[in-house]
């Protein structure tokens, strides 16, 4: 028999020989997963599957709802696209919520300690939504991510009535910007970004906002972004941008500029007919030139890749208008072009800009707000 000495040793070798194990303590656990406290909504997710769902344009099976009080909260920093239903007001409210309940509902609001998102999800529960979830680490986790924020029309109104220490920056094109911007803002292109870096305040600690042709522009964004690269440290977003802007505070009425008659310079029953801004055409015309003859002219879609591939009028072509210029000595002579985006924003932009470098050409662009659906089909309403 082995001497209890010998036992021993066999033993303390048989440990030190078996894998490394720890078991996962509460502590270790909640490093890592968070556990459910008394009273919140049981269906948690947290800053990664959140980030998937948010983008602008926002997705169109994804509301994110803001469920924090509006003026102290919301207004002056909110995840992009979100929409503002203090929980406190729920009840009054129900009509901001989509009508297909089966829609991705997201709640969030002040973090681990705050119990408004919860409670807000479970009266949508109650309204039938069946596809609800709670973001529970809230607004202050996607902060400490680096994740950007937008305001609200109502918080700009706010700085602007304080003569706050800011910089309102409108990124749409100049000619877009010309016939009205939000007040105390500056214009300053994003696809002109670059050239007007001496415009943006020399002291980076200075409020930025960038803002555009609403959810449907991403321009705002882009501008956004190169700010942050550039070292501003507060960057953000009114997404909403100036449509928002004008329904709710008003702009000034801007006579519509002469325009020619343009010619499609090829046979066909119908004519491209001059829209109320120069340069632009009516919904009307390229609709049905469209219909009948879609080979009179060449459809340009000026957005960006990710916007062209999630759906555009079929028969166009895709040049993003930060790479127009570099195409210019591309496009054809033979046949009227007519540019178009979302908002025609970037559709005008586009023709002016090939009207500078090849004067040649027969330009036009789609003045109009297009939003397009998951089955290619669209609606496009003239401005």
């Amino acid at each position: 028999m082995k001497s209890a000495r010998a036992l021993l040793l066999t033993s303390l070798l048989a440990v030190l020989a078996a894998p490394l194990t720890c078991p996962v303590t509460a502590a270790a656990a909640d490093a890592v997963v968070v556990q459910p406290k008394e009273g919140w909504y049981p269906k948690l997710v947290d800053t990664d599957f959140v980030r998937s769902q948010v983008d602008i344009p926002p997705k169109k099976d994804v509301v994110v709802i803001d469920s924090r009080p509006a003026a102290r909260r919301y207004d002056v920093g909110h995840i992009p696209g979100a929409i503002n239903i203090p929980d406190t007001a729920f009840d009054k409210m129900t009509d901001r919520l989509p009508a297909d309940k089966g829609t991705l509902l997201v709640f969030y609001c002040g973090g681990f300690d705050c119990m408004l998102s919860h409670n807000s999800a479970f009266k949508a529960e109650k309204l039938g939504y069946t596809n609800i979830r709670v973001y529970a680490a809230g607004e202050p986790d996607w902060i400490a991510k680096g994740l950007a924020l937008s305001v609200s029309a109502a918080h700009i109104r706010k700085l602007i009535d304080e003569k706050a220490s800011y910089m309102l920056i409108d990124a749409r094109p100049r000619r877009t910007a010309e016939k009205g911007m939000i007040p105390t803002s500056v214009n300053i292109s994003d696809t002109e970004f670059d050239k007007n870096v001496d415009k943006l305040p020399a002291d980076k600690a200075t409020p930025l906002i960038y803002y555009c042709g609403g959810l449907e522009c991403v321009l705002s964004d882009k501008s956004a972004e190169k700010a942050r690269k550039l070292g501003y440290k507060d960057v953000k977003t009114y997404p909403e941008g100036y449509p928002e802007w004008t329904k709710l505070y008003g702009a000034a009425p801007l006579a519509a500029a002469p325009a020619s008659q343009p010619d499609t310079g090829r046979a066909s029953t119908v004519a491209l007919a001059p829209g109320k801004e120069k340069g632009s055409v009516t919904v009307a015309s390229f609709q049905q030139l469209w219909k009948e003859n879609p080979a009179a002219i060449l459809l340009i879609d000026v957005r960006d890749a990710k916007e062209f591939a999630s759906g555009t009028i079929q028969g166009a072509i895709n040049v993003p208008i930060n790479e127009l210029e570099k195409k210019m000595d591309s496009l054809p002579k033979d046949r009227p072009i007519v540019f178009l985006c979302g908002t025609g924003a970037r559709a005008g932009e586009a023709h002016d800009m090939a009207k500078l470098y090849r004067s040649e050409l027969r330009t036009f662009f789609l003045n109009a707000d297009i939003k397009w659906a998951k089955d290619g089909t669209y609606t496009m309403v003239e401005k």
